[in-house]
């Protein structure tokens, strides 16, 4: 496929292999000036502006009181999916439930630092979460589930789900089955900048909330941006990236089918196959178009986009360090390293979201059933977030117990310490004064 943009890095300049790292919210500016009267709007005239930004920017029919899904639009969405698809749904749960109930941390831990001094952590879940759906693009329940479990599992008391209609009115019916099963009943019925706004200002039906979490467009990004002084938003979840990368004992076959993947997701993903071998690349672009045979309409016309463009395509390196190096400074939210000994890789590999090892491991299996988190950093930000997790959902304590028999070995040194900085008050609450207060 001569279309498919091919780089080759062995020849390419400082500023064109800096250009294969750029993503598509890398310039949020235009992004930024079109969401602030957005934003204002929500924050004054509340489920007005909503039910209006709905209408004009959602394209759906939502009348004023339905923006909260009701009981009944949950059950009869369980009437709506197929059987077989509900089953698939609950064992996706199942295991993402199992990997994050690993991850949660214990509720309180002492150390004793010195004989009598404890000191140690406690975790709370946070009051009040949203977890942001996308729907632009294809309906994702696996993204409810993805963001649901661990919320659940944290034990935060209040959750609620914002994701854009459909133009009747409803939410998608996988995704309102997905939630109930993941133990989330509340869902509004807005998407894109104006749901990220209503959950942080709240509106006569959404409550606020203290923290957004899951992945969303440019404009989404841009809104959580503005507002990250009255919500925290979490961790950098823009659109889709990945990068596959295959040594020589792959079929470049295989690397196309997985190069896909993520760039089916729409023209603002981003996904690269890297190899140091010619015979994949070739093979690759040869494979692509049966591939593309098999694949709807709108899928095509996506990833061809991705693959054509700015920010996808065939990388080929001059050698397995470049390939590291490249990936490396990428720092990819997908990782893919197709080779029939993948941990001869891994150690090389230290900034990317998600690995996925070997050929038995495409990108599908993560985003939907082996269990660990797939809304996971974009835009390069894998150099310092980590996948979406149980702890994203709770918040740490420092705890510390000094018994009296601890006390006056810790006093001194402390007392010394706030003399030298000249915090006087300090000094003087470890000093005698202190004393004469505990010996009463």
């Amino acid at each position: 496929m001569s279309d498919v943009s091919f780089h080759d890095l062995s020849s390419a300049s400082a500023e064109q292999r800096a250009s294969l790292l750029k993503r598509a919210e890398a310039d949020l500016s235009v992004f930024v000036e079109k969401v602030r009267p957005i934003l204002e709007a929500v924050r004054t005239e509340g489920d007005a502006a909503l039910l209006r930004f709905v209408r004009d920017l959602d394209k759906a029919d939502v009348a004023a009181g339905s923006l909260k899904v009701s009981e009944a639009e949950f059950d009869a969405a369980f009437g709506k999916v197929d059987k077989d698809v509900i089953d698939s749904i609950r064992y996706g749960i199942a295991n993402i439930r199992h990997f994050h109930e690993e991850q949660r941390p214990e509720t309180m831990w002492l150390k004793e630092v010195r004989p009598g001094a404890y000191a140690g952590d406690r975790y709370t879940p946070i009051a009040s979460v949203a977890l942001y759906v996308p729907r632009g693009k294809g309906a994702f329940p696996s993204v409810t589930m993805m963001t649901s479990v661990p919320a659940v599992i944290a034990g935060v008391p209040r959750i609620a789900i914002v994701t854009p209609p459909t133009a009747d009115g409803s939410v998608d019916a996988a995704t309102l089955v997905a939630a109930r099963l993941a133990g989330v009943e509340t869902v509004y019925k807005c998407g894109g900048a104006h749901a990220v706004a209503a959950v942080a200002y709240g509106t006569e039906t959404v409550k606020p909330a203290l923290k957004i979490v899951g992945p969303g467009s440019p404009w989404v990004v841009a809104a959580k941006s503005l507002l990250s002084s009255i919500i925290d938003t979490g961790l950098p979840a823009g659109p889709s990236e990945a990068i596959i990368f295959a040594d020589d004992s792959v079929d470049g076959g295989l690397a196309a089918l997985d190069l896909l993947i993520e760039a089916e997701h729409g023209p603002d993903s981003s996904a690269y196959l890297v190899t140091h071998s010619r015979k994949v690349a070739d093979a690759a672009l040869a494979a692509l178009p049966e591939h593309w045979s098999r694949m709807s309409e709108q899928r095509v016309e996506f990833s061809r986009a991705v693959l054509t463009g700015k920010r996808g395509g065939i990388v080929l390196t001059a050698s397995l360090e470049d390939s590291y190096r490249f990936i490396n400074d990428y720092a990819p939210e997908h990782l893919e390293i197709l080779s029939r000994e993948p941990f001869a890789h891994l150690g090389h590999i230290t900034e990317a979201a998600e690995i996925l090892m070997g050929p038995h491991t495409p990108v599908t299996l993560a985003n939907f059933v082996l269990g660990p988190n797939a809304v996971l950093p974009t835009s390069r930000w894998a150099r310092t977030y980590g996948p979406l997790s149980v702890t994203d959902f709770l918040k740490r304590s420092s705890v510390g117990y000094v018994t009296s028999a601890a006390y006056p070995e810790l006093a001194g040194h402390a007392r010394r310490l706030a003399r030298y900085e000249g915090f006087s008050s300090h000094e003087n609450a470890v000093s005698e004064i202190r004393d004469r207060y505990l010996d009463a």
